[in-house]
Formats: structure tokens, sequence, C-alpha cells
């Protein structure tokens, strides 16, 4: 008997694009082109790690995807509590996708707390798969259900699947010498395996990785591979998940190469190791641990083998002071922070402004102010990165786009500051930090040759044809002053915060010479090379949506929205903040309507105004959570015909 394939038109939301009936009871296989799904749980559920592990294994699988990681900002909140609930978002596609979905097609809820704090993100018609096991009077009524959810009807609209997790968990380790408690502990592989069956996700690369993760505790080994094994055989073996999913390699969404699955912050660490080896130069990292900064740390200070020295400081300000002396002595310096971090590290960013040395100022940017929103998304410092800094203090802001650009764009703030001798502000997100994607590996030549000369000799002849090393003596096309290493016979010099002489850097107060002074560093940054912004506008519209930073995924995603349903749209996106392509303006006056989305206040909006003496019209949001696509679609749409 042949196999039976009915097929249905794509849907706009990413559902059913075929299925295949297998005879004989065998279990039914639907092609999707895409699903999104979240895990969540408690905190201490392992929801972080058993979306990592789905994530590394639908990379390896070849699909395109976007994760979303979702913190409580307590570090152990009370179990079962709202607060206390961690989730992982992950969407994943046969094809090109720029964010990690709306709204998830699939539900993990591990407790009622992971069930009420995201029923409310469900479309009517996504899968449910909740732990009975948790569902208790108490637990319920921790999270105010009156009545249990699984049997009051109130989710009737979705497609429930009740699974005692726990109890299966405990019954498939029986043979371990484990306690009930520590048996209870792999139910997440056991969540793992069951929807790695559902969507037909490689196995081996997860039990490798349990293989290495507990090899010094060979029975908690054994008892996560045999929990996960358990979750793939129930999923087999059940009468409830009578459909399995299958959502093909997105063959043709990327160029040849090699790929991994990477997050932001680990993109921004390697792309500043890339950076210090195509510079030739020592990497020194001076920082103070802070969310959502802290992984930078710890990944740089694993590649010593790379000339790399990471220093965790008593405090953000020591952070940045080592790391600017490690610039004064040579090294590619960077220091990392968010943004209650970068106010303390003002003064010194000043400093280096003045002494004008090479420094990267990370900000890993998150919801404020004070201590805000610790671990959740937003870009709001744009105009501390600009502004926030006495006196005129002009420093270069560059912004990445996606975790992948992270690396780029860690390489484009290393050529800015060896280039211009300037320290330079990179402002990433939460949202791009925790997040992952599939990155294509470059190739060695393909990166740029970062390589600078330092000082070597005297630079200056006197009248009296004395020659002399002059520490303000600037390059003619950078306006940068010249680089010397400490210890380099007759290239003694005098640099500190105090207003320096042109040219000799001597300590000056003329007023005409500080005037001179400001103007010439404001100069250097106006002056400094960056590409025209480039604008994707392939139907003459007028209504121009720009964006910055990790706006960049969502906004996209809305404009192909858009246009599928025949609307003309043009987009346009920076990385380069200060300063502004050149092209900016013109590109700006060519159109009826600027809109420019943030996750602020409009910000960006602000300096847009300021410059171009353009209407821009600020759309913005400041829940801790980035854009939804169709969100912005919509209010993309009334500014069309408005």
């Amino acid at each position: 008997m042949t196999s039976q394939v009915s097929r249905t038109t794509e849907q706009a939301d990413g559902t059913v694009v075929g299925e295949q009936r297998k005879p004989g009871g065998v279990k039914a296989v639907r092609r999707l082109d895409r699903v999104i799904i979240r895990f969540a749980g408690d905190s201490g559920d392992g929801m972080q790690l058993t979306g990592d592990r789905f994530t590394s294994e639908t990379a390896s699988f070849g699909n395109d995807l976007s994760t979303l990681p979702n913190f409580p900002a307590e570090i152990r909140a009370p179990a079962g509590t709202l607060p206390g609930v961690s989730s992982f978002q992950l969407h994943f596609a046969d094809h090109d996708i720029l964010t990690p979905g709306d709204a998830p097609n699939v539900l993990v809820a591990m407790n009622p707390a992971a069930l009420k704090a995201n029923i409310g993100d469900l479309p009517r018609g996504a899968e449910i798969i909740v732990n009975t096991d948790e569902f208790t009077k108490r637990a319920m009524q921790k999270v105010g259900y009156d009545g249990s959810p699984l049997e009051d009807g109130s989710l009737d609209g979705y497609s429930l699947h009740p699974v005692p997790l726990t109890t299966l968990t405990v019954e498939a380790l029986k043979e371990f010498d484990l306690t009930r408690k520590e048996a209870e502990r792999s139910k997440n592989m056991f969540a793992l395996g069951l929807l790695s069956w559902m969507y037909h996700r490689p196995t081996e690369g997860t039990e490798k990785f349990l293989k290495q993760k507990f090899a010094r505790k060979p029975e908690v080994m054994n008892a996560n591979l045999a929990a996960f094994r358990a979750g793939w055989n129930f999923g087999e073996t059940t009468e409830d998940f009578a459909v399995s999913y299958e959502i093909a390699p997105a063959t043709t969404a990327f160029p040849v190469g090699t790929y991994r699955n990477i997050s932001g912050n680990l993109a921004l660490a390697y792309g500043l190791v890339a950076a210090s080896r195509q510079a030739d130069l020592p990497l020194f990292l001076g920082s103070y641990p802070i969310t959502p900064a802290s992984d930078i740390l710890h990944e740089l200070s694993k590649h010593k083998n790379f000339g790399v020295r990471t220093f965790q400081a008593e405090d953000e300000i020591a952070g940045i002071g080592a790391a600017l002396g490690a610039a004064f002595g040579g090294s590619l310096a960077v220091t990392t922070t968010s943004g209650p971090g970068v106010a303390l590290k003002a003064e010194t960013v000043g400093l280096a402004v003045s002494l004008e040395l090479p420094l990267l100022v990370v900000d890993i940017q998150r919801g404020g102010p004070s201590t805000g929103l610790p671990t959740k998304t937003e870009q709001a410092d744009l105009l501390q990165a600009m502004f926030g800094r006495n006196g005129e203090a002009p420093v270069p802001v560059i912004a990445p786009r996606t975790p992948a650009d992270c690396f780029d764009a860690a390489l484009e703030a290393a050529r800015i500051a060896l280039t211009y001798r300037t320290p330079v502000m990179l402002l990433s997100d939460g949202y791009l930090a925790n997040g992952s994607e599939p990155w294509r590996i470059p190739e060695l030549e393909e990166l740029p040759d970062l390589r600078v000369q330092f000082a070597s000799g005297p630079n200056h002849t006197l009248e009296d044809g004395t020659e002399v090393f002059w520490p303000y003596k600037r390059d003619p096309q950078t306006l940068a002053r010249p680089w010397a290493v400490p210890g380099t016979p007759g290239l003694e010099h005098r640099i500190g915060g105090i207003e320096k002489q042109d040219g000799t850097g001597n300590i000056s107060y003329d007023p005409a010479n500080h005037d001179f002074m400001v103007r010439t560093r404001q100069a250097k940054i106006d002056g400094i090379d960056v590409p025209d912004i480039e604008v994707d506008d392939p139907d003459g519209a007028r209504v121009l949506v720009l964006g910055w930073g990790s706006t960049y995924g969502p906004i996209t995603a809305a404009v192909r929205r858009l246009r599928g349903a025949g609307e003309a749209i043009a987009q346009a996106h920076l990385r380069h903040l200060n300063p502004f392509p050149r092209n900016l303006g013109s590109v700006l006056a060519g159109y009826d309507k600027v809109v420019i989305p943030e996750m602020n206040l409009g910000q960006l909006a602000l300096l847009i105004r300021g410059k171009y003496l353009v209407d821009a019209h600020s759309y913005n949001q400041v829940n801790g959570m980035p854009f939804k696509a169709e969100q912005l679609a919509a209010a993309l749409k009334e500014a069309i015909h408005d």
C-alpha cells in the first residue's frame, strides 16, 4: 500500500505545508514551514538548558532559527511563583527568518505558574504540553487559580496534552541509585526527548553533550540520558501524540560555508579576539560583572592562548581605569558593562577622549533606570552614549543589529578606535546578547587588516633643527595623534586629563588652544569614514521606516508582511549612530514620512529631528521585550495610510 500525501497551501502564520499519512497505525508526519516553541518553568527547572540543547540540534539540522531566552530578575524567586518563571522561545524554519516569533505554536509548561505567565501569548489552536504532576491544589492557588485550568474548560480552545512528566521521569530512572528529588531534576531532559521526537530533531549532539557535561558523575549522566531517551520513546508510543512534525533544512537561506549557532555575547567575544589578532595586539578586558554583559568576561577568560588577558575589577571605575591603562601600554583595550555601569565609567571615558587613546566601551543595554529590569532588554542608552560625559567629549557610537552581527560590529568598533585613536561605544542589548541565530564562520582572508603603526621616533623638527616627539601632532587625514608605547626610547611624553597644547602635549590653559582642541576632537569624530546607509525600497514608497540596533529583525519581518500584502514601504537601518552616514540627510529628505521604532521613548528620533529637521515619527516600546512583527506591521500600515 502506498503512502498518501495531502497538501495544503502555505499559511501566513507558517502552519501546514503537507502531511504524510502512514498506513498500519504508524503515526502521521506533518510538514511545516516553521514553528515557534516556548519552554517555560521555574528558574530551577532547566528551561534555558533545555532550550539551548533543542536549539543546538536544530542548528545542526540546518534550519534557520532565532531564540529569545527570558530570565527572572531574582537570583532564585520562590518556587512556583509568577516572578520565578523562566522561559526559552525558539523559532525555526525552512526559510530565512529574523525574529524569535510573535506567538508560540507550542508551549511546554512545567507548572501552573508557567502556564499562567505564558497562556496570554498563545494563539487559539496552539499546542500546550503540561506537567500534570505539578498541578496540585497548593501550586495552583499560589498563582491565583481557583480550580484546575486543565479541567475547567478554559483551555478548550487549545490542543492540550496533559503529561505526568515528573512521574514518568521518576519511573524511567527507578533502576538508578537516586533519590526521588534527584530523579525529578531530569524531567527537563524527558521533555526535551519528547519535543525532539515531535519535531524530528537529531539526538546525537545532546547525548554527546550530556556525556561530556556529567563525565565525572556517571550516575547523573546515565540518568539524564535515560530520561532523554524515555521522553523520545514516550512520544513514539503514546496515543496522545498522533502526529509528529517535520521542518526541512533551510538549504536556500544561507550562503555556502561552515555554520554554527551563536549568541550575541559569544559573537561579540569572538569578534574582539579576531580584532586583536588582526591588529596584532594583545587583548585586555577590564570589567566588573553585570547582567547581561558578564558572559563576555566569562568567554574571553577562556582564551589566554590568543593573548587575551581578562581582569575582573572590584568595581566599574576600576575596570575601565585598568582598560585605559592597557590602551596606554599598547593593548587593544576593552571594558564591558550594562547601563548603570556606563554611568560609573563616564568620567574615565571622558579621560580617554582627552588622552585620545583607543578604547572599546561595550554596553549591553538593559531595562532601566538604575537597576530597572536587569534581565530584560531595552535600547535606552543612546543619548547616554552620545552625551553622557562632562564637557564636549564626542565618542563614536555603533550598534549591531543581530546576534551574529555582534562579531562584525566588534571588528568595526576596533577599526574606528585604532584608526582614529578614540574610545568607541558599542551598543548591544539583552535581546541580542542572549538570543542566538546561525552564523557563518568567516574565512581568515575576509577579516579586515587592523594593524597599526606605533610611534617609533621623533616626528617634529624644531626651528633649531632639533628632532623631538610631539604626542599631539596629528595625522592630516584622520586627525589621530601618534600612539607611543611607554618605554620607547626618545618618546617620553606626558598625558593626563588637563587640557593639552596642540602638538607638544604640554599642559595648557590658553583659551584659544582649548577652543582649537575641542573643535579638533569633534572634527576627528565627524570625519570618521563610515559607509553610506543603504535603503531597501523596491516599490518607490513614500514612507521610510528607520531603525537601529536590535530592532532590525522585527522591523524587517514587519516590512516583509506589509509588502506581501501589497503595501509599499522603504526600510533603512543604522549601524553608525555617531557620526551618521553622510548620505543620511538626503535619504531622509526623499520620503514624505519617516517612522522610527525604538525600545525607548524616542532617542534616535530626537537626534534625527535635531540634526536634519525631519519630522520623524517615533514608535516606542519600553516593556522589556522586543517588538513583535505583527505589532510593528500594524503601526507601519497605519503610517502608510495616514
